[in-house]
């Protein structure tokens, strides 16, 4: 135990074999439940705490995966330029779904927080929560949230979003690839935008599109609805 503690690979080794798990898991009985991200978070906690390891020692091993966030995501660009077309075709359709789902989001933040008698550091702390990490942390910051539990809330908002994504649309009839990418973006950020990927190559360019697009807005808006309560 103490070699494992040690380990500098510790951190990565388990991440990867708890997404690998997720993986054959899901390939083999073929339940959204399985969703590998959903699993691999599962069981690295459950690893960390029946082992008694704290957080900052896994993350010594585990950063080196986070170096890999910024080029993956600028990869995002790559499948958006090759549906360029499609979006001079629809820009108006695209932004008005993303500027609902900024709206949406926000709004429903403050309907929730009103409703449960969340103070003000409580109620910005979740405002965030459909977007990218990155950009949510600042806002949550800037805004006298806590920070801490704005990454929690994004990162289960972006779980959430990949294992229901397929599910929801199927259930509201959505069919268009467009509106799919465009919804699954606006709400679920980039865990979301990597299940649209796996629905399809224009679903996951609109996805990635959506997602830039409600970061930028967020900003504005959180800014706008922190006043409100």
């Amino acid at each position: 135990m103490t070699l494992l503690k040690q380990s500098v690979f510790f951190g990565v080794t388990l991440s990867l074999l708890a997404y690998g798990l997720g993986i054959w898991l899901q390939r083999r009985f073929r339940l959204a439940v399985f969703n590998p991200l959903l699993i691999s978070v599962a069981v690295t906690i459950a690893v960390l705490l029946a082992a008694h390891i704290d957080y900052d020692t896994y993350y010594n091993g585990a950063k080196y995966l986070s170096y890999l966030l910024t080029p993956a995501t600028v990869c995002l660009a790559v499948p958006l330029y090759e549906q360029l077309p499609l979006l001079r075709q629809n820009w108006k359709a695209i932004l008005a779904g993303v500027l609902a789902g900024v709206l949406v989001s926000l709004a429903g933040v403050l309907a929730l927080s009103a409703l449960f008698g969340l103070d003000h550091a409580e109620y910005v702390t979740l405002l965030p929560k459909s977007i990218t990490t990155a950009i949510g942390m600042g806002i949550s910051e800037q805004l006298g949230g806590y920070v801490t539990i704005t990454v929690a809330v994004i990162i289960i908002t972006g779980i959430f979003g990949n294992v229901t994504a397929a599910t929801v649309c199927r259930l509201a009839r959505i069919t268009d690839p467009i509106a799919k990418g465009v919804a699954i973006g606006a709400s679920a950020h980039a865990l979301g935008t990597a299940r649209a990927m796996q629905m399809g190559q224009t679903e996951g360019a609109m996805s990635s599109l959506s997602l830039a697009v409600t970061g930028l807005l967020t900003v504005a808006g959180a800014s706008v609805f922190a006043h409100f309560l």
